[in-house]
């Protein structure tokens, strides 16, 4: 099982040069010049970062240290256009166009592996307890989960997220951002591991919500 995998998406003037230390960084060829999709390699707890510009956006995706939910060296300059067709859901069932989320507004969004993971409500607590810094920054805090509009209730219920919380019943959006998705890819010893320490921590899985059709088996 792998831990979360948070997503950055921000206006330009939120740029990649604030990531600190990036071990390296690689220009792809073959793209417009207003669109830029560089890949790094950040040390410990940051450890891939794949940015592109479009339309005076910045999209950073980061996957966390251990996890396995995105392959960096697949993602398409086709990207931005693909997330302008995804569509998520609020609590009250309205559909939203994902791009909608940081059209206007500075935004951090967290993909969750599926509203039941255990390791996405331990990164959702962390996320929380900087809530207050986000709001005075005029930053929103989203997490955007594989599921249906029940089970993102479910998930705020459980956790008391303070953020925003959309459904993607569809998975279009982790489709669109090329997560993986299998158990080899998201159950791993070291996964277990990681699950006992939370336990331990007091954090729990809902297996119920796990067990949900395919989405114990997503990345994120």
């Amino acid at each position: 099982m792998a831990t979360s995998l948070s997503t950055t998406l921000s206006t330009n003037n939120l740029c990649s040069n604030n990531i600190t230390n990036p071990t390296s960084t690689h220009l792809l060829p073959g793209l417009s010049p207003n669109r830029t999709l560089r890949l790094s390699t950040i040390p410990k707890h940051l450890r891939y970062t794949t940015s592109f510009s479009l339309r005076q956006t910045l999209v950073m995706t980061s996957a966390i240290s251990g996890s396995p939910a995105v392959d960096t060296s697949v993602v398409s300059e086709d990207t931005a256009n693909v997330l302008d067709t995804v569509k998520v859901f609020d609590l009250n069932g309205n559909a939203i166009p994902i791009s909608d989320l940081w059209k206007d507004r500075k935004a951090i969004v967290a993909f969750a592996r599926h509203f039941g993971c255990v390791f996405c409500r331990k990164r959702a607590d962390y996320l929380a307890t900087k809530k207050d810094i986000m709001d005075a920054s005029g930053v929103a805090l989203v997490v955007i989960g594989p599921g249906s509009i029940d089970q993102a209730r479910a998930f705020i219920e459980q956790t008391k997220f303070k953020g925003e919380v959309y459904a993607d019943p569809t998975h279009s959006s982790y489709e669109a951002l090329q997560f993986v998705s299998g158990v080899s890819t998201t159950f791993t010893p070291k996964a277990g591991l990681k699950i006992i320490q939370l336990y331990m921590e007091g954090y729990r899985q809902d297996w119920k919500l796990s067990f949900e059709k395919d989405i114990v088996t997503r990345g994120g």
